[in-house]
């Protein structure tokens, strides 16, 4: 599968089923289950990243735990309330999923078995709608948050948290609310501490693309490069 460009939110994922597929939500009929993929990245860190899946592509592929298989979708978002708190929940909706396939090893490869191929890449077009946050850390890395709005069908919106690193994240800063961009990077996970006003806490997982690289969208259709960080 290879990354179409021309669309506003399009991803490639290829992982390993981490758990068990249970029951999300149905509509119109259609049951849609949700299972957790393990996506490695080339530093060997793990990303466990949650893919919700239509009934209608199960018969296509064995979601066993620990196979590999190869998603093609959206990077999504909806609003949960519940305890009186609304939460923005990211996940991906898979629009196509199939075994992944391994490497041949070669008559020269010492490896008693070749690693399967990375890919985790994931492409947006939407709009900054909010102010992006430029800081620095403790070590001096330069990191902006942006979220941005991505249309899909039927008058919706997806808001997709993002970070900028380096140069991008310098750039961010002067990043007006209303600006179209366009970006190409990863989805990742990490854990949080979550602390509410009433003293409580809680341990949670956020989802966000880390971006590679970034543009804006001129309305005369003549891009702005912004340089890649890599």
């Amino acid at each position: 599968m290879v990354t179409n460009v021309l669309e506003n939110n399009h991803l490639v994922l290829i992982g390993k089923v981490a758990n068990e597929k249970r029951y999300s939500h149905e509509i119109y009929g259609e049951k849609f289950y949700i299972f957790d993929l393990e996506v490695k990245r080339l530093s060997d860190a793990v990303d466990i990243i949650p893919v919700t899946v239509s009934e209608r592509l199960l018969p296509e592929v064995d979601l066993e735990v620990g196979n590999r298989v190869v998603v093609e979708g959206q990077f999504r978002s909806y609003n949960n309330y519940e305890n009186e708190r609304n939460r923005l929940i990211l996940t991906v909706f898979a629009k196509d999923i199939v075994k992944a396939e391994e490497e041949v090893p070669q008559e020269d490869d010492n490896e008693e078995e070749r690693k399967m191929p990375v890919s985790n890449e994931v492409v947006l077009s939407g709009y900054v709608c909010k102010k992006p946050i430029y800081r620095q850390t403790p070590f001096n890395r330069e990191i902006a948050d942006v979220l941005l709005a991505v249309n899909r069908s039927y008058n919706k919106s997806d808001y997709i948290p993002c970070i900028a690193w380096g140069r991008n994240a310098r750039f961010c800063q002067n990043i007006e609310v209303g600006t179209e961009i366009r970006i190409v990077g990863r989805v990742q996970s990490r854990q949080y501490e979550k602390k509410f006003e009433d003293g409580t806490s809680e341990m949670r997982v956020a989802y966000e693309v880390s971006i590679s690289s970034m543009e804006i969208v001129e309305k005369n259709d003549d891009n702005k490069d912004v340089e890649d960080v890599g």
